[in-house]
């Protein structure tokens, strides 16, 4: 059965705008899985207090037959092999960043997996490009829309549409 799914894309090394291209092309060639939309693409300054370029980012919608587990695996697998992603230090750069941010109405928190992304209703860097996306999705965790949550963040990271 097919479950839809919204992923965030992030990248802050080499051709940003290229390599989120690219990413949603990995996507669609997921088993299962097909991209049913992309968000505008944002410039977004990075969170965390590592010093670093800025990252683009956006949010892709998939439907997929993947399971949660199955997804996260292959994402992974995107980023290193595809991506020659490298272990980093928390939140540092990164050539590409795929993070399931909502997978159907599912509440998660597993050792390996949390979702909704455990950090995504603080996040403007990824609340605004779902919210291209998905402005009346609500969110499992408090029942509040993707709108909503963005319009209480009190976050100040600048995040600019390309």
């Amino acid at each position: 059965m097919e479950e839809r799914a919204y992923i965030g894309l992030g990248s802050n090394l080499g051709d940003r705008e290229l390599k989120l291209l690219m990413a949603v092309a990995e996507l669609g060639k997921l088993p299962g899985t097909r991209v049913t939309g992309v968000s505008q693409f944002y410039e977004t300054e990075p969170v965390g207090g590592v010093p670093q370029d800025n990252f683009y980012n956006a949010v892709a919608r998939i439907e997929t037959t993947l399971s949660p587990f199955l997804l996260l695996d292959e994402l992974k697998r995107v980023e290193t092999e595809v991506f020659q992603r490298k272990p980093s230090e928390r939140w540092g750069a990164r050539s590409m960043d795929l993070d399931i941010l909502l997978y159907g109405e599912l509440v998660l928190d597993s050792d390996r997996l949390t979702i909704p992304h455990p950090r995504l209703a603080e996040r403007r860097f990824a609340l605004q490009p779902l919210a291209d996306l998905a402005p009346d999705l609500v969110y499992p965790v408090t029942g509040k829309t993707v709108s909503q949550l963005l319009a209480a963040l009190t976050a100040t990271e600048k995040v600019v549409k390309l």
